[in-house]
């Protein structure tokens, strides 16, 4: 099929905006306890609403998307996304939050259903893998981003700025919940994304036989192999690590170094997620010299070192380390996964809803830490994502696939 560069554009805008709207809730986390008076247990159900959703939809996206198609299931997904965000920004409380945060974490998982397969027909199969890539710099460019998004709302709004811009949020925003104002531009953007969906034309998508789900003898013969459970609780493991440092880092820093997480709270995340994003491009070329297995070994062993430095470090050390477990915690998700698909031989559709379901992981973990901290404080309960990480760690050495990463030998570049 001829390459459609205008939809793959769109692709890469999507992953832009999935990254944009949930990798935000980190920052703010602070400000919602505050504003709300909650305690750290009851925060930690702020990205369990979001993230649950994802065990929730997953594979009823993938049944429903070869029923209703692409189109109308991201103009479903976004239209989710909008009302879920306006919801949130109309009326600010913490019931209303859990409630929009599953709605706009239902709308998420449509759009991870959907894009991927679509990136592989509208980009051709022959660019997917390099296409994936950049969807993943986009996803980590807005999650970059975003916390700088934050910072300069809070610290503009309610200041006298006569922008259309802040002219708008001053008057719909309460000035003691600046940090609203940024569901007032979620709102925005998820309403040009229904608009933009609308009007463009997609390209026929022709699932392959195996990107299809099937949850009749596929599933149960998937459930059978206890492989496949593992390599769930492995992408389970990672996402709730990657969520439970992401979204406890600014509490973090403001409880124990009195950080501000408006400022260098939210300017730790935005690094948190930019050495992330650079990790990816690292990863990469590693994974051409090195078994995979061995990247995620030395990667995780990275990531806990970085961790520990992080929790019982002076803040200087912290808000440094904080930044370096994004950067060791970058190739996992993509070796887990690789590795999960590679160990099976068939029913790769049916597998990848499975593991992708495993994305509540980001709901249950950060959920575990918040409980935690009610009983030991924040500091000693994130001493259970050595936990996570340490099966993560495990699967670099029980790993068996069927078909290892293809490495070349480092002294073939300078033949």
């Amino acid at each position: 099929m001829k390459k459609n560069n205008l939809i793959v554009a769109l692709i890469l805008l999507i992953f832009f905006v999935i990254s944009f709207l949930t990798n935000i809730l980190g920052p703010i986390i602070p400000d919602i306890i505050d504003s709300f008076t909650l305690s750290i247990g009851l925060a930690g159900f702020l990205p369990f609403s979001f993230f649950v959703a994802y065990a929730v939809m997953s594979i009823p996206s993938g049944i429903l998307v070869e029923k209703y198609k692409e189109k109308k299931m991201l103009v479903a997904a976004f239209s989710l996304a909008f009302v879920g965000a306006l919801v949130f920004a109309l009326i600010p409380s913490f019931g209303i939050a859990l409630t929009s945060l599953f709605i706009i974490g239902i709308g998420m998982a449509i759009l991870q259903v959907v894009i991927n397969p679509l990136l592989r027909t509208a980009g051709g199969e022959a660019h997917f893998a390099f296409n994936s890539v950049l969807g993943q710099l986009a996803f980590g460019a807005a999650s970059f981003l975003s916390p700088m998004l934050y910072s300069y709302l809070v610290t503009n709004i309610h200041t006298g700025d006569l922008g259309f811009l802040f002219s708008f949020l001053d008057g719909m925003v309460p000035e003691n919940l600046k940090w609203v104002s940024l569901y007032w531009v979620f709102a925005g953007i998820a309403f040009l994304m229904v608009i933009v969906v609308y009007f463009a034309k997609f390209p026929k998508v022709e699932l392959k036989e195996d990107e299809k789900i099937d949850i009749g003898v596929a599933f149960k013969e998937l459930l059978a192999n206890k492989y496949v459970i593992l390599y769930f609780l492995g992408i389970f493991s990672y996402v709730g690590t990657e969520q439970g440092i992401a979204n406890w880092i600014s509490k973090f820093l403001q409880t124990y170094h009195g950080v501000d997480p408006a400022t260098t709270g939210a300017s730790v995340i935005s690094y948190f997620w930019g050495l992330l994003t650079i990790g990816c491009l690292l990863g990469l070329l590693l994974l051409k010299f090195m078994d995979s297995r061995t990247v995620l070994i030395l990667f995780t062993s990275g990531a806990i070192l970085a961790l520990l430095i992080a929790l019982f470090g002076p803040v200087s050390w912290a808000l440094v380390a904080f930044p370096m477990t994004g950067f060791f915690a970058s190739v996992m998700w993509s070796v887990i996964f690789s590795l999960a698909l590679n160990s099976v031989p068939h029913h790769h559709g049916t597998f990848s809803g499975i593991l992708c379901t495993g994305i509540a992981g980001g709901a249950v973990v950060p959920l575990i830490v918040g409980g935690l901290a009610e009983l030991v404080g924040l500091k000693l309960a994130m001493l259970f994502l050595f936990i996570t990480l340490g099966y993560i760690l495990s699967i670099g050495i029980w790993a068996k696939p069927l078909v290892s990463n293809a490495t070349k030998n480092i002294k073939d570049i300078f033949k």
